[in-house]
């Protein structure tokens, strides 16, 4: 509990015991009544405040405005001790409330631990120097020792390590870091000491990059919540508005028709009417309900944007995928070299060569398998063509790496291959000399991610790739996927999401998952973007709605259940809330109902609610 929150509890503990001791112990009337005013100030004092400074801004139509005409006015008719109950029961109902605020909040805060509060680097002397991490520079070398977290994004250039990355993906398996390999922000050493040369700008770091998504995640709200707002908006006037008739029209009815009219008991029943009425279980569990989830989320691993996104995804009937470091590893390797009419080290040269300049992971392979430092002085005029290969000028010849279609659109006869994989042709000077077979492996969990994704309710897998027809369909049917549509180039993947959008019926949402590197225009047409194996890639945190902070497919069908569970809960306190409500305000307005249902109706069911919408937090079993 923060002081906030204990300074509150004090109040309603001694409010308590002073509410129960008046009803215990006889006192003279006067005493009764002075004690029974300062208990009801001591517990109360801050909604009166709130309540003024409303009224004074002209935004009187709130529930601290609610809370306050009708206990002042219940105490101005003598109920002392039923003003001083609604009040005191109502700030137990708050306090409940910010506790279970804090418990969601808990999750989230969890996850800013991952901030780093300094970064080490050697100073002249070669001493250890602890600076703030915005002022490293890019290409600084920055010591990282055992138990410390990673400040910046960046390549180790010394030591050997194992990293924690929990915080990051919701996972306690460690990693491993070793010469050359990037390592990012967030991430906690664990035994060895590395010096790391910066890739980025604090501010533009991974860790930098997901607290600043995370924090934003209010601000995009639901339908559910847009709909609370709005009706709160109107429905607090009309309740206050028909308080007042129910105050004043029974009565002067009575007095037109010659009948004795109470006009206490009328205004005893109007101010239980706006105690009934008072909406705070809807207007407060309703956003709690959405941010515990995407605290829960976010502590599985899976970050969600906004609370609109966690409302689309429990709608999401299609799933569409990527293929490449989405449903496969993406770690491709030269798996042979066919029809080569040159020595088969050298095609491998030219390709590699020629490839030299791509971050595609196929051109990595090429050059993994070459093995040797590549001669940039021997290469000039490379072309990348998008979705068919590169061109290159290589010790004055030209030549031509990629696949069918870049043969086709030059006019080259290329030999086809029997075997399935990715095949790079390859021609010189417009003559085919031979290709290249590239594979690449399935997911280890990719199968079942996708039966998962049946047991919670998604009608078709779809899967969109730019590889060959026979690849597509083989790794298609050997993961259960429903169809598949193969040999597209980015603009094509965004054309087939559009065809597939229109083909949905409207309730019905689209996700498509991918690498969040290459498909950033796909990502952010569907209604759902949800970006996997997102570590370190910055195209993912900013085009996904939902980013997987790990590579393992089976996130998904856990975020969908997360997003559904959510909105179950949702579903239950809008109904539940009121239900109770209206049954209520019908039982006040014909006489039945008291403060003490009143209570119930307001305090009780906010604090049914609160509780139950905590429950979004536990995610762990799903």
């Amino acid at each position: 509990m923060n002081k906030k929150q204990k300074k509150m509890l004090t109040r309603i503990i001694i409010a308590s015991i002073l509410f129960i001791g008046l009803k215990l112990v006889h006192l003279p009337e006067m005493v009764n009544v002075i004690l029974s005013l300062a208990t009801y100030f001591l517990i109360g004092y801050d909604i009166l405040t709130k309540a003024v400074k409303g009224i004074l801004k002209k935004q009187v139509f709130d529930e601290n405005f609610l809370m306050a005409v009708a206990t002042v006015g219940a105490i101005a008719l003598g109920d002392y001790s039923e003003g001083t109950a609604v009040m005191l029961f109502y700030q137990i109902g708050e306090w409940f409330q910010s506790y279970a605020v804090g418990k969601s909040r808990k999750n989230i805060s969890e996850l800013m631990d991952i901030r780093p509060d300094y970064a080490n680097i050697e100073n002249e002397n070669g001493e250890l120097v602890q600076v703030d991490p915005d002022e490293v520079e890019i290409g600084t070398i920055i010591i990282v020792k055992p138990g410390e977290k990673i400040p910046i994004d960046g390549i180790v250039v010394e030591g050997n390590s194992t990293l924690n990355t929990s915080a990051l993906t919701g996972e306690s398996l460690p990693r491993d870091a070793s010469i050359n390999d990037e390592v990012i922000s967030g991430c906690i050493n664990l035994t060895g000491l590395l010096k790391i040369k910066t890739t980025h700008e604090f501010g533009e770091s991974t860790v930098s990059k997901i607290l600043d998504m995370v924090e934003n995640a209010s601000s995009k709200k639901s339908r559910s919540e847009a709909f609370i707002s709005r009706f709160a908006h109107y429905y607090t006037p009309a309740v206050v508005y028909s308080a007042l008739a129910l105050a004043i029209l029974p009565p002067i009815v009575s007095l037109l028709m010659g009948i004795d009219s109470n006009w206490s008991e009328w205004i005893y029943r109007a101010l239980t009417f706006l105690v009934i009425s008072c909406p705070c279980a809807l207007v407060i569990s309703i956003p709690l309900s959405f941010f515990a989830g995407i605290g829960g989320a976010s502590n599985a691993g899976v970050l969600v944007k906004g609370s609109n996104y966690l409302e689309a995804l429990a709608s999401t009937k299609y799933v569409v995928f990527d293929k490449t470091g989405t449903m496969t590893q993406g770690v491709f390797e030269v798996s042979g070299i066919h029809h080569a009419s040159i020595e088969k080290d050298k095609l491998l040269e030219l390709a590699a060569m020629a490839e030299s300049y791509s971050t595609h992971p196929i051109s990595k392979s090429l050059l993994q398998a070459y093995g040797n430092p590549v001669d940039k002085e021997r290469i000039k005029n490379v072309e990348e063509i998008s979705g068919h290969g590169v061109i290159a000028q290589i010790d004055d010849k030209e030549v031509l790496v990629g696949n069918d279609k870049l043969m086709k659109k030059y006019g080259i006869e290329y030999k086809p291959c029997h075997d399935v994989g990715t095949i790079v042709h390859i021609a010189i000077d417009q003559k085919y000399v031979g290709h290249i077979l590239i594979s690449d492996k399935i997911k280890p969990h990719a199968k079942e991610a996708i039966a998962r994704l049946k047991e919670v309710g998604v009608k078709e897998t779809i899967m969109l790739t730019g590889d060959v027809r026979t690849v597509a369909n083989k790794v298609a049917s050997d993961l259960n996927i429903d169809k598949v549509y193969s040999e597209l180039l980015p603009q094509d993947k965004v054309n087939k999401v559009e065809e597939l959008l229109e083909k949905k019926q409207e309730k019905e949402k689209l996700a498509f998952v991918g690498d969040g590197i290459n498909d950033a225009p796909v990502l952010s047409r569907a209604d759902v973007g949800i970006a996997m194996g997102a570590l370190g890639s910055d195209a993912a945190i900013e085009a996904a709605d939902i980013v997987l902070m790990d590579d393992d497919p089976l996130k998904i069908a856990k975020a969908i259940k997360i997003a559904k569970k959510c909105l179950r809960i949702v579903y239950e306190n809008i109904y539940f809330a009121i239900g109770v409500k209206i049954i209520c305000l019908i039982l006040s307005a014909f006489g039945i109902g008291n403060m003490w249902l009143a209570i119930f109706a307001d305090v009780g069911v906010m604090v049914i609610a609160v509780l139950n919408a905590i429950r979004t937090l536990n995610v762990k079993k799903l």
